[in-house]
């Protein structure tokens, strides 16, 4: 595996072993707390204008796609930290 890449795959993995919670608040916002198997915590949030257009699992799939790609960049960054700290 190119030690310079973060692969899909990874952050399947990552994303697999999360321990996830959904929940509604206001009648209008969705709420996702992502704990990854190191104990970190992500968190995002995703809201309408109007309670009446709410939708859970629209919310659940806009926050669970900001999850994936904050964990993208976790994974990067310390890839590259590591990276750095070899040179």
């Amino acid at each position: 595996m190119n030690d310079n890449r973060v692969m899909p795959e990874q952050i399947d993995a990552i994303m697999n072993a999360a321990e996830v919670t959904v929940e509604d608040r206001f009648g209008c916002m969705t709420v996702v707390h992502a704990k990854l198997s190191c104990g970190f915590i992500i968190t995002e949030t995703s809201a309408c204008i109007d309670s009446a257009n709410y939708d859970r699992k629209i919310g659940e799939e806009i926050c669970m796609e900001r999850v994936r790609n904050k964990v993208w960049e976790l994974e990067g960054y310390h890839k590259m930290r590591r990276n750095a700290d070899v040179e």
